[in-house]
């Protein structure tokens, strides 16, 4: 689950094996690309750490992390599922 943490929203993902994980970063990237709203994260093996801020709000949290959050979560729940 998300955090709420520093003024960043954050959250701990583990997939199957580093392949699943990628893949899972891959798919975050191109809904990122599309909101204009990018994460900072960091990936080992199985594990991705994710941050959201929003820069231009003074890094804080605003409305475009909730949203990315949400898409993060559909997108997690889909990988595991499969």
């Amino acid at each position: 689950m998300w955090k709420e943490e520093d003024n960043k929203l954050k959250r701990t993902l583990t997939f199957k094996d580093f392949k699943q994980a990628m893949a899972f970063m891959n798919q975050v990237a191109e809904v990122a690309e599309e909101m204009d709203h990018h994460p900072w994260w960091s990936n080992v093996y199985n594990t991705i750490e994710v941050e959201l801020t929003t820069h231009d709000a003074g890094n804080t949290i605003t409305e475009k992390d909730y949203k990315l959050a949400d898409k993060i979560d559909q997108l997690y729940d889909i990988i595991k599922s499969s």
